[in-house]
C-alpha cells in the first residue's frame, strides 16, 4: 500500500475514528486503526465492538492496500510531523512495515494484517430517520449530563449506562436517568416514522456528540437495527452495540397534579445555586434549603465550613414550601436549559421537582434530599 495525503485531512480523519478507541482491551488488534484503500478511497476505521467509527479521507492512493497500525503510536507521528504544505506519505510492504515520511521526517512502524481486525457491521437500512446534526447533538448535551456512571458489570442498572431515544410519529424523545434525577428532552422531525425505542450506550453518544459539527441544515441518518444503531453522515459513519433490557418508565413520573409553582428567572437562580457550592464538599450530603414564598425563594445552605442565605425574586401559585436538593443536579439542569425565565413544579416536600416547559420538550426531574435538622 502506498499512500499520500495531507496532515490536516489525515490528523483529522485519525481524530475522529481514534474516540471509538477502548480504554483497556484483551485484543490488541482493537487497539489499531485500519487504513484501507481496496474501495478506492482512503478509509480509516477504529472498532472497539461496542463502538466503531469509520471515516473516509481525501488523499491520493498510488498502490492500494489494507494495514492495521497501532492507533496511539501512528497519532502521535501524524501530529509531530512537519505543519507544511508537503503531503505525508505511508508506505507499506508485504511484511507491513510501514514508512511515514515527509519532507526530510521518516519514521518506520510495524504494522498488522487485517484479517483479524472487527470490521464495523453491515446495517440493514429499512429501518431509518433523518434528522440535523444540530438537534441530535442537541439532544445529547441536553440529557447526557444524567447518564448513571456505573460499572458494565454492575448487576440489574445496565440501562442506566445509555439513554433511551424514543421514535413516535414526528417526534424523537432523549431520556436519561442516574436514580437521582431524569433528564427528558423531545424534538419534533421533518416526517412521521414508526415507533421505535432503542437504548444507546452513553459513552458511544458523548464520543458521537464530539465529532458531529454539522449544523440545522447538514443531516444524520440514524439506522436501527436488532443489536446496533448507526449513525451516518458525510463521509463517516458510527455504529453502536445497543443495550439490552426495559428502561424505567419515565411517563409515570410525569404528574400533574401539582402544589406548587414558581416561575423563576434562570439565570439569577443558576448563579445563586452557584455560589451555594462554595459550601458543598466531595463526599458532604449537606443540601440547599429552598423556602418558597409568594414573592421570592430563599435558598440557604450551611456547612461545616460556612453557610449562605440568599433571596431570589420569584413568581409562585399554590403552598408554601420547604425543600432541599442537592445544588449540581439543579445546576446541571439549568446549564442546558436555553429559556430566560423556567417553571419549577412541586407535588410535595418530599416529592421530585419538576423543571420543565409548558409543552414538555424539556422535562428535568430531581429528586430531593432530607432536611431535617438543616432548616
Amino acid at each position: 500500500m502506498k499512500i499520500s495525503c495531507s496532515k490536516s485531512s489525515l490528523l483529522t480523519g485519525i481524530q475522529t475514528v481514534i474516540r471509538a478507541l477502548p480504554s483497556k482491551s484483551t485484543m490488541s488488534i482493537m487497539e489499531c486503526i485500519l487504513i484501507n484503500t481496496n474501495g478506492g478511497r482512503i478509509t480509516l476505521t477504529v472498532n472497539n465492538l461496542d463502538l466503531g467509527i469509520e471515516t473516509v479521507i481525501e488523499g491520493n492512493i498510488e498502490k492500494t492496500g489494507i494495514i492495521a497500525l497501532d492507533a496511539k503510536f501512528f497519532s502521535e507521528i501524524i501530529r509531530k510531523m512537519p505543519d507544511s504544505a508537503s503531503d505525508i506519505t505511508i508506505e507499506s510492504d508485504s511484511k507491513f512495515t510501514t514508512v511515514i515520511s515527509c519532507e526530510q521526517v521518516k519514521h518506520t512502524m510495524s504494522g498488522r494484517a487485517a484479517d483479524e481486525f472487527p470490521y464495523l457491521p453491515d446495517l440493514d437500512k429499512n429501518e431509518n430517520i433523518i434528522m440535523s446534526q444540530l438537534s441530535l447533538r442537541e439532544l445529547i448535551r441536553k440529557t447526557s449530563f444524567s447518564i448513571a456512571d456505573i460499572s458494565e458489570d454492575t448487576p440489574g442498572q445496565q440501562t442506566m449506562r445509555g439513554e433511551l431515544m424514543e421514535i413516535h410519529d414526528n417526534t424523537v424523545r432523549m431520556c436519561s436517568l442516574d436514580g437521582h434525577r431524569i433528564s427528558m428532552v423531545t424534538m419534533e422531525l421533518r416526517e412521521n416514522y414508526p415507533d421505535r425505542k432503542v437504548i444507546i450506550p452513553g459513552k458511544s453518544l458523548k464520543e458521537l456528540a464530539k465529532i458531529i459539527n454539522g449544523g440545522a441544515e447538514d443531516d444524520v441518518e440514524i439506522i436501527f437495527n436488532p443489536n446496533h444503531v448507526g449513525f451516518e453522515y458525510g463521509l463517516t459513519k458510527v455504529v453502536s452495540r445497543i443495550i439490552e433490557g426495559n428502561f424505567f418508565d419515565v411517563n409515570k413520573m410525569l404528574v400533574g397534579d401539582y402544589e406548587t409553582k414558581v416561575k423563576i428567572n434562570k439565570k439569577r437562580l443558576n448563579e445563586c445555586l452557584d455560589r451555594s457550592t462554595i459550601y458543598v464538599r466531595e463526599g458532604d450530603k449537606k443540601p440547599i434549603v429552598l423556602d418558597i414564598k409568594d414573592e421570592s425563594i430563599n435558598i440557604k445552605i450551611t456547612s461545616a465550613s460556612g453557610n449562605m442565605n440568599e433571596n431570589v425574586p420569584a413568581s409562585k401559585t399554590g403552598k408554601d414550601m420547604i425543600i432541599g436538593f442537592n445544588p449540581r443536579f439543579v445546576i446541571d439542569a439549568l446549564n442546558v436549559i436555553d429559556d430566560e425565565e423556567i417553571e419549577l413544579d412541586f407535588v410535595n416536600s418530599k416529592a421530585p421537582c419538576f423543571i420543565k416547559k409548558d409543552d414538555m420538550s424539556y422535562v428535568y426531574v430531581v429528586l430531593p434530599v432530607t432536611i431535617s435538622g438543616t432548616v
